[in-house]
């Protein structure tokens, strides 16, 4: 396993990011492991995990300018944390994120931040991606900006799961709406790191009988 891969599942498990158990899902599944970045509490671990997000915007995109969009409420601070990192290696990027609900006084609207213009390219920030529900609103309240492309979309872990079919989640978005989803690691590489300590073999055996069901067969 690559040495990135592991510390960034050590530091999701530091954070309280990565938890084991019983959980429901977005999607309504219920799931024996859970990524929450709503743990993330303090300016260290939100600090790191900007910068995981920039180590993989520079890898998959480079140095082109773009805007980052969190959708409410874990990819907010996602999308700030991640604009820092950037700009910490020379790339100044804008960000924006929305409200739950519009704000009717004011200034008004959906958004806080910056204001995208005709031509720009967004890329989204999320945490994770189950059954690709989230993405899909996201999607629907990126119409209210017109005249941008969504260039791609970035999460924690891809989870490996079936979408709407029986493809992954993460390839039914790509297909359905065109950009590219990168993850920093995916569930076999959380798998691989489990395995290398006996202590959690139940954790091991309970996600490999969840993805025999729910894993994604392309």
């Amino acid at each position: 396993m690559e040495s990135y891969k592991r510390e960034f599942i050590e530091f999701l498990q530091s954070a309280g990011v990565l938890k084991f158990g019983d959980f429901t899902a977005k999607s309504g599944r219920k799931i024996p492991y859970f990524i929450n970045a709503g743990e993330i509490k303090t300016g260290e671990h939100i600090s790191k995990l900007g910068e995981f997000y920039a180590k993989a915007y520079f890898e998959k995109i480079g140095n082109k300018k773009t805007v980052l969009y969190g959708p409410a409420y874990k990819g907010i601070p996602i999308a700030v944390s991640a604009s820092v990192a950037l700009a910490k290696n020379g790339l100044d990027v804008p960000f924006f994120f929305n409200r739950k609900e519009a704000k009717d006084h004011g200034e008004g609207g959906v958004f806080v931040g910056y204001k995208p213009q005709a031509g720009e390219e967004v890329v989204i920030v999320e945490d994770v991606i189950t059954a690709g529900t989230a993405i899909r609103e996201t999607m629907e309240i990126m119409k209210n900006v017109e005249g941008v492309k969504v260039a791609a979309t970035f999460v924690m872990v891809d989870r490996k799961e079936k979408g709407k079919g029986e493809k992954g989640a993460m390839v039914e978005i790509e297909e359905e709406f065109g950009f590219p989803v990168y993850s920093v690691v995916d569930v076999y590489d959380i798998i691989e790191y489990l395995e290398e300590d006996k202590a959690n073999e139940e954790n091991v055996t309970r996600i490999k009988k969840y993805l025999e069901v729910n894993g994604a067969k392309a």
